[in-house]
């Protein structure tokens, strides 16, 4: 571990959030919390829209580093619908919008698998640790590395480092997922999620981050999305 601190830089270890990373539960089993959200929650999702996953084969039962492109407020449950309740994935995220809303905040703590970040820097080494937490337990650390919903259905932003550095050190698999048709939903509209073969690392940083981009990037899967748009705009702007 403190190899691997020595090495982070250290603008994003000099300043701390008021979301401590270990302020939710981090382990490989699912929370209580978790398993009743799942099964209240997840019928209404998929009643809502429909998921073609593809891949299946390539889930990893145990500790990895899940990177995946970012569309839209549906992508984590696409994820974490598309993948068995253990090993739990934890998603990488700030926690400041929800956290304002105390009905949602409430849930999420009890629901768990978060690791709050500060957004553009000032994480501190306490982060990595909740990380390294995450992967020692058996559990998939989940990351979304364009840092931001991307521009348009097949287009992807430039990933960021932080999914390399993760897998470098822990000397765990990176598994890619692609998603299709979450940038603008609609009723019954069918989502793909295309999970890839895991790779490990490369010999540099920059190599992994660019295959990883680039294996994000063959997995989209676009389709033909015909018929009404029933509540466009509602669902498209429902979190």
């Amino acid at each position: 571990m403190q190899d691997f601190l020595s090495s982070v830089p250290w603008s994003l270890m000099t300043s701390h959030s008021r979301f401590p990373p270990d302020l939710f539960p981090i382990q490989r089993r699912p929370t209580p919390g978790f398993l009743a959200a799942r099964w209240i929650f997840g019928p209404i999702v998929r009643f809502l829209f429909r998921f073609d996953v593809l891949g299946k084969e390539n889930r990893v039962d145990g500790p990895c580093v899940l990177i995946a492109n970012h569309l839209g407020w549906l992508d984590a449950f696409a994820l974490l619908l598309s993948f068995p309740s253990a090993p739990r994935i934890h998603f990488l995220g700030n926690p400041e919008g929800v956290s304002r809303h105390p009905f949602q905040w409430w849930v999420l703590r009890q629901v768990g698998g978060y690791l709050p970040v500060v957004p553009g820097g000032g994480n501190g080494p306490e982060l990595y640790e909740a990380v390294y937490q995450c992967l020692d337990a058996g559990g998939i650390v989940a990351l979304f590395p364009e840092g931001q919903f991307g521009t348009g259905e097949g287009t992807l932003l430039p990933f960021r480092s932080g999914f390399a550095h993760f897998a470098t050190h822990a000397n765990v698999p990176i598994l890619p997922v692609g998603l299709a048709g979450t940038k603008t939903l609609w009723l019954w509209k069918t989502v793909n999620v295309t999970i890839g073969t895991p790779f490990m690392a490369m010999e540099s940083i920059g190599e992994t981050v660019e295959a990883g981009q680039k294996r994000v990037a063959a997995l989209y899967r676009p389709r033909k999305w015909n018929g009404v748009h029933i509540l466009r705009r509602s669902l498209t702007n429902l979190l």
